[in-house]
């Protein structure tokens, strides 16, 4: 492509790319750059995709065939769960999108949130294909793909998220801690998934490890950072930490769904890898010079929790304003 510095202004090269628009808005032939011009794609007089529908289905060439003696739903509600956890978790880390301390952490935050999405966009298109039954029914000839269907159209109450990924956000202290206790845990139960019978889920849990972990050695860093900072920087962590931690033991609590997917191979008891996650934090713990906290946990509903479909009223809050203009447009294209 011809370099437009050394181009003569104003004057198209003629092996320039272009994109060639039959009409816009007035009628007339419009010509524009595709590589120079970032905005360009805003000139076409066309449908855009509102729900996803300009992308590629995530499970696309994929063999999404339930391996012989797994229950269908079960599996489904499995990922429904796991990709609950990344999707509401990711919502969570975007708020913090031009708020963090300063650009790279900005940066970071945002690259954690999408990395979450990815994940939990892959995980709700798997159950899906496993147990269409769970898609929510729209309009017909809706142009909403199902993993969207999914995120946008359930109502607090069919999310199975654990309570942890719904927690507001609060200062930076508590962001960092509250990644390093997610991703410790989730860290521990994906690199147990790559050897799943259902090669999706493996293949999805080979991609989380790298990412995770990651996630996990950036929020870390930070707590070693503010632990042996200022005074003012390690009594927020500590505070976040206290606040943070009656969370920690529904994460390893057995879900039927946990205990029918681990006996079939597709998927982790998460009780099985509460040690291995503890060890990772009190390490963490360690050598930031602090006590794991002695907080304990917080009861669910008559014994119902995140898993069961149970929530704070955050969760509800949250999901309005994520959802509220897919609900009100279910059939958005622009």
């Amino acid at each position: 492509m011809t370099n437009p510095n050394t181009a003569s202004a104003g004057k198209p090269t003629d092996n320039a790319p272009k994109v060639h628009v039959e009409h816009d808005e007035a009628g007339t032939t419009v010509d524009h750059d595709e590589h120079d011009n970032a905005y360009s794609g805003l000139l076409v007089n066309d449908a855009h995709w509102a729900f996803g529908t300009d992308f590629e289905d995530p499970l696309a060439g994929v063999d999404t065939t339930v391996p012989d003696g797994v229950d269908p739903s079960a599996l489904a509600q499995y990922c429904l769960m796991l990709g609950d956890d990344a999707l509401v978790f990711s919502q969570r880390i975007a708020e913090w999108c031009s708020r963090a301390p300063d650009l790279e952490e900005d940066i970071a935050l945002a690259n954690i949130s999408l990395d979450l999405l990815g994940q939990a966009r892959l995980l709700l298109a798997r159950a899906a294909a496993a147990d269409p039954a769970l898609v929510p029914a729209l309009a017909e000839g809706s142009p909403v793909p199902d993993e969207d269907r999914l995120a946008y159209f359930r109502e607090d109450f069919d999310f199975r998220n654990v309570r942890l990924a719904e927690v507001p956000n609060g200062d930076f202290a508590e962001a960092v801690a509250k990644i390093l206790i997610f991703s410790t845990w989730r860290l521990a139960l994906f690199e147990r998934l790559v050897t799943s019978r259902d090669t999706v889920l493996a293949a999805i849990a080979a991609k989380g490890v790298k990412e995770m972990s990651y996630h996990r050695d950036f929020a870390a860093r930070w707590v070693l950072t503010l632990a042996r900072g200022t005074e003012e920087s390690r009594t927020r962590l500590l505070t976040a930490l206290g606040g943070l931690w009656p969370l920690w033991a529904e994460l390893f609590e057995t879900h039927e769904v946990d205990a029918a997917v681990a006996a079939a191979g597709i998927g982790v008891d998460p009780a099985t890898v509460e040690d291995e996650a503890g060890v990772i934090l009190d390490q963490v713990f360690a050598a930031s010079g602090i006590d794991r906290p002695a907080a304990g946990a917080l009861a669910g509903v008559r014994g119902k929790k995140g898993r069961d479909g149970l929530h704070t009223e955050a969760l509800s809050r949250m999901l309005a304003e994520m959802q509220v203009v897919a609900r009100a447009h279910p059939e958005g294209q622009w």
